[in-house]
């Protein structure tokens, strides 16, 4: 995805008549209306979904959660874009191990009941994904849960720009099937062992268990290289 194709669906959106809450097209119908692929227009409304502008709902559609600012140098997705261009796969996962294990130790304190309860779920639906892209959508949603229960809306903020660049320089790289992961896919035991953490209150286990989802993360990609 390209700075140039997440400008030209956030103008799309804009000028467009859709209200808040509205459904977009379907992914053919808009990929070809704005001259973009379905591969890069997929992993622009991913962007544009971490940043809160969407909302994504498995077997629904897409929805408009907010009209999108226009001054992209003053917005998150804005900034998200412009990492994006500058970041490789490896530089963004080692920025994931730099925050993401110390927002998980923060989470064993400050999580909600029900924060933990939408953990829970999402760790065991996403065991059933159809898809490969309904799993990226619920862990994205996982990880972005996992950061607002840290308790700390700057460091959840970055999270979500974080989160963002990650989508764009990784799976942009990753030429993902339409089946879903097998079931024996890493992420479903490390997702489990972060909550399971998470629940007990235990910040050490839950800083190793997300540390360990993401040197194994980044130890499937390197041998995928």
């Amino acid at each position: 995805m390209t700075t140039k194709v997440l400008t030209r669906v956030k103008t799309w959106i804009a000028a467009s008549d859709l209200s808040e809450g509205a459904r977009l097209p379907p992914e053919r119908d808009l990929s070809t209306t704005l001259g973009v692929s379905r591969a890069e227009l997929r992993k622009t409304l991913l962007v544009l979904e971490s940043n809160g502008i969407l909302a994504r709902q498995v077997g629904r559609g897409t929805f408009l959660c907010k009209k999108p600012k226009q001054r992209k140098s003053e917005s998150i997705e804005g900034t998200t874009a412009d990492l994006a261009e500058r970041t490789g796969p490896h530089e963004a996962m080692m920025a994931r191990l730099a925050l993401e294990p110390e927002l998980a130790r923060m989470a064993a304190l400050h999580s909600s009941p029900r924060q933990l309860r939408d953990l829970r779920k999402l760790a065991t639906s996403m065991r059933s994904a159809a898809s490969w892209l309904a799993y990226e959508e619920m862990d994205s949603k996982f990880h972005d849960i996992l950061a607002g229960a840290a308790g700390n809306s700057l460091l959840h903020a970055l999270h979500k720009i974080m989160n963002g660049v990650r989508f764009v320089v990784v799976w942009r790289r990753l030429n993902t099937p339409e089946v879903a992961p097998s079931p024996d896919y890493h992420s479903f035991d490390e997702h489990d062992a972060i909550v399971a953490a998470l629940e007990d209150r235990d910040g050490s286990r839950a800083y190793k268990a997300m540390q360990t989802h993401l040197q194994s993360t980044l130890s499937t990609m390197a041998a995928n290289t």
